[in-house]
């Protein structure tokens, strides 16, 4: 079964924002990348996202599922939509793939999970190394 493992909130500081939620609800800070900072409770990981213009307000941005099967995931997707679940770029660690619900809500897909940072070059390898395994 899939399951919310991350939640994307834009801010207007995130490192205001980080001393808040590690302060008050003793969440604890995974790294820090490009004004943005990822924090944990150990069950769900947070990404407060530094707002890049003043036409992204501050608040709920994405939301992002751990799943056992990507490709089971896009198909349903594409079924239900008619729009298969875009690559993220290399550059981005956790997620893999990020989709749009039928309202336009985004969210992202992570075969791997959201608690360690992994980016798509290490995880073209993992693959690569599992297949000459299992061959």
């Amino acid at each position: 079964m899939s399951k919310i493992r991350h939640l994307a909130i834009m801010c207007v500081d995130p490192e205001k924002t980080s001393s808040f939620y590690e302060d008050v609800f003793d969440l604890k800070v995974l790294y820090k990348s490009k004004g943005s900072v990822y924090m944990t409770d150990g069950y769900i990981n947070l990404a407060l996202l530094r707002s890049k213009t003043e036409n992204t307000p501050p608040g709920l941005y994405h939301f992002g599922f751990h799943v056992e099967d990507g490709k089971e995931i896009d198909q349903r997707i594409g079924e239900i939509t008619g729009r298969k679940a875009t690559v993220r770029p290399d550059d981005r660690p956790y997620a893999e793939t990020r989709g749009m619900d039928p309202d336009g809500n985004l969210f992202d897909i992570s075969v791997h999970g959201y608690m360690t940072e992994e980016f798509a070059p290490s995880r073209r390898e993992e693959t690569k190394e599992k297949e000459k395994v299992d061959a």
